[in-house]
């Protein structure tokens, strides 16, 4: 399609918009543009592209958070909101499309994906399938959890927590639906640049069991490659997915505002900051979308000095800025040095079962046969990450096989008695079989996309540097192009832990505790990626596999965060301001208000806001910022039995302009009888003045 005029190329792909699908015409970008985006003249639209932003926003308040497993880790606020971004691909002339969606989630549960299809499948009937929709989370630990229909993922929320699932559901099909409405003719390129200040490896004595000839690509250890998908419609930058290998782990276990992390300050810093995207006008029109999307990110941290939340620096927020700031800045730099992408799309994806998968002698170490086998975790899992941090228990220790000599007394037990466990899981101490307690999800998806010559590895897991290295060898080996053609997307359509290479599993550092069907679950998942490139290289269909059931009906709602009903505190009304402003602020000084508020999971606020910092102009008061802002913080506590108070934190931009200002709040309040009605509240105005 590349040799035919613009004219034509436009007039096929409206066409083909026609055929495919609604579309509306092509966004006007902001008037704010970034340093160094590049635009081009409009050439050749060998693609349709449509992007779409969502909120996911979860309960902000007593829900336990996901990723750290620390029961202590409960919601008390919002500092930013989750958002789901997606792009539908399309190629005009086959008709294929595909969709890469990612979430500022911790993970992507197959209760989430299959509930995403089915909404789907009401919305557009086989336009969008289990074959060519990916579901990707950034994986940030800053967020609410509960919305799993496997049991393990639930204790620290104490149950499911139905409201935070339907949050993410419906925020992601949202997203799904706008892009599909926003398709265009687009230009599809990528370029790579390199970032080498903005992640460690934090299992360096797993990654060095690995051959030399494998860390030969990693020097140091870690993934220095950022890689970023492009797109260009009507010869201008208007959107972008970045995959570059980091934990969202710069917020440590003792935060407890709901925020995307590093990964969500990239992209906040790329929309917001510098395309001046509204998130509550712009939502069905954003002029800009980016996915800053995770890849082998298993043993690559974000905290420098390899202690929770320490480096840059010793300040959580500060580091989430920071590594966000570089990788986007990586991103970035890599703009005009990119390749233009042509040919079509396509998709496969099969369900495999990881509790007994046969693997070939081509693809495990020995060049024997073996098999994979129940989940089952490891003592070092109870230790947690010692780089990250999180809920493990002091009483095990990583790679020292959990340091526990209980546990390696009963995991010895388990071995004598099934040597088919031992072949498949030691030198593992194993310290609970979650497979046959039916506590996980075992029958997982493996999923490969094509966009042109780019191929995406859809897994389900938590895969280190090298294990990404030998699924991109073996994807790019079986359709027949270079390694830098091949891409491993983690934490997609589903979560199985991590996924070590069986030199690093043997290590007993915490992902290879973690890494659930022993030591030859790379073997297998490799085995498969490499059977579906083949299958895409001869034009082969291949069955979906068997899934798991539907597990919705056997959820157990929690109690935490559940509203019985609200009540002002005593002598006041909701909105009244408990604690108000100073008169006058100075830029990087921090506004503080405290409201007589109610419990902020009456309503999500999807689209809005909780907040809003205003300026008086000649015309009125001017929203200047809200809580998808980097700026302010919202905090709620509980007062007595029913009150809440609500306070709400402003850090004076340096860049503000001086004047008037005022904060409201925005909540809803419940009855006893359980009707919730709007409240709100306006700060006294105070004066921001120059340094």
């Amino acid at each position: 399609m590349t040799s035919v005029t613009l004219r034509t190329a436009t007039a096929v792909a409206l066409v083909a918009v026609a055929a495919l699908g609604p579309a509306t015409s092509s966004p006007s970008a902001s008037a704010t543009t970034a340093p160094h985006a590049t635009d081009r003249q409009a050439g050749s639209a060998d693609y349709l592209v449509g992007r779409g932003i969502a909120d996911v926003t979860g309960e902000v308040a007593e829900a336990g958070m996901m990723g750290y497993a620390d029961l202590g880790q409960v919601s008390s606020g919002l500092h930013m909101r989750q958002r789901a971004r997606s792009f539908v691909i399309a190629d005009p002339e086959s008709g294929e499309r595909v969709v890469h969606v990612l979430a500022d989630a911790g993970m992507i549960f197959q209760s989430v994906r299959d509930a995403v299809l089915a909404k789907l499948e009401q919305r557009f009937g086989e336009t969008y399938t289990e074959r060519n929709v990916m579901l990707t989370a950034t994986h940030t630990h800053a967020a609410p959890g509960g919305f799993s229909h496997h049991t393990l993922y639930n204790v620290t929320t104490l149950g499911y927590h139905g409201k935070t699932f339907r949050a993410l559901v419906d925020g992601i099909v949202a997203s799904i639906e706008r892009a599909d409405a926003d398709l265009a003719p687009a230009e599809l390129s990528l370029s790579t640049s390199e970032l080498t200040d903005a992640n460690v490896n934090r299992s360096k004595t797993a990654f060095d069991r690995n051959p030399e000839a494998d860390k030969a690509y990693f020097p140091g250890g870690v993934d220095t490659r950022s890689t970023t998908l492009q797109v260009h419609r009507d010869g201008e930058l208007d959107g972008v997915i970045n995959w570059f290998p980091v934990h969202a782990t710069s917020m440590s276990t003792d935060n407890t505002l709901v925020s995307p992390d590093n990964k969500g300050y990239a992209e906040y810093a790329w929309e917001r900051l510098a395309r001046g995207v509204d998130y509550v006008e712009d939502s069905h029109d954003p002029g800009f979308v980016a996915s800053f999307a995770q890849t082998n990110s298993g043993d690559m941290s974000p905290n420098l000095n390899l202690r929770p939340s320490d480096g840059p620096t010793t300040d959580q927020f500060e580091n989430t800025k920071i590594i966000g700031t570089r990788t986007y800045d990586a991103a970035r730099r890599g703009l005009d040095d990119d390749r233009e992408l042509s040919g079509g799309v396509d998709s496969r994806i099969v369900y495999v079962d990881l509790a007994d998968t046969a693997v070939r002698p081509e693809f495990t170490p020995d060049g024997k046969p073996h098999s994979t086998c129940p989940a089952a975790l490891g003592a070092a899992f109870a230790a947690g990450s010692t780089e990250d941090g999180g809920g493990g228990l002091p009483i095990f220790k990583e790679g020292k096989d959990g340091g526990n000599p209980a546990v390696a007394a009963i995991s010895e037990a388990l071995y004598t008695a099934s040597p088919a466990l031992r072949a498949c899981q030691a030198p593992k101490e194993v310290l609970l079989p979650v497979g046959p307690l039916d506590m996980v999800q075992q029958k997982l998806p493996v999923q490969l996309v094509r966009i042109g010559d780019f191929y995406l590895v859809g897994m389900p897991a938590e895969v280190t540097v090298v294990s990404g290295l030998r699924l991109r060898r073996a994807v790019a080996e079986a359709v027949g192009t270079d390694i830098d053609h091949v891409l491993v997307q983690g934490y997609a359509n589903a979560y199985a832990h991590y996924l070590t290479t069986p030199e690093e599993y043997e290590a007993k550092e915490y992902e290879g505790a973690s890494t659930l069907f022993g030591r030859y679950e790379l073997p297998a998942f490799t085995q498969t990626a490499a059977d579906l490139g083949a299958a895409m290289r001869d034009g082969v269909e291949v069955p979906l596999g068997v899934k798991e059931g539907d597990r919705s009906a056997g959820q157990f709602a929690s109690l935490q965060g559940a509203v019985v009903a609200d009540a002002p505190p005593l002598g006041k009304g909701y909105g009244d301001v408990l604690t108000a402003p100073a008169a006058t602020y100075r830029p990087g000084e921090q506004v503080s208000v405290t409201f007589a508020g109610a419990h902020p999971n009456n309503d999500l606020h999807h689209g809005g806001s909780y907040l809003t910092v205003e300026r008086r102009t000649a015309d009125g008061w001017e929203r200047i910022a809200d809580d998808g802002d980097w700026s302010t913080k919202f905090h709620w506590k509980r007062y007595g039995v029913a009150a809440s108070k609500v306070t709400i934190t402003w850090d004076v931009p340096d860049d503000v302009a001086a004047g008037s200002y005022r904060i409201r709040y925005f909540g809803d309040a419940r009855s006893l009888l359980g009707s919730i009605r709007s409240i709100s509240g306006t700060s006294p105005t105070f004066s921001v003045v120059g340094r």
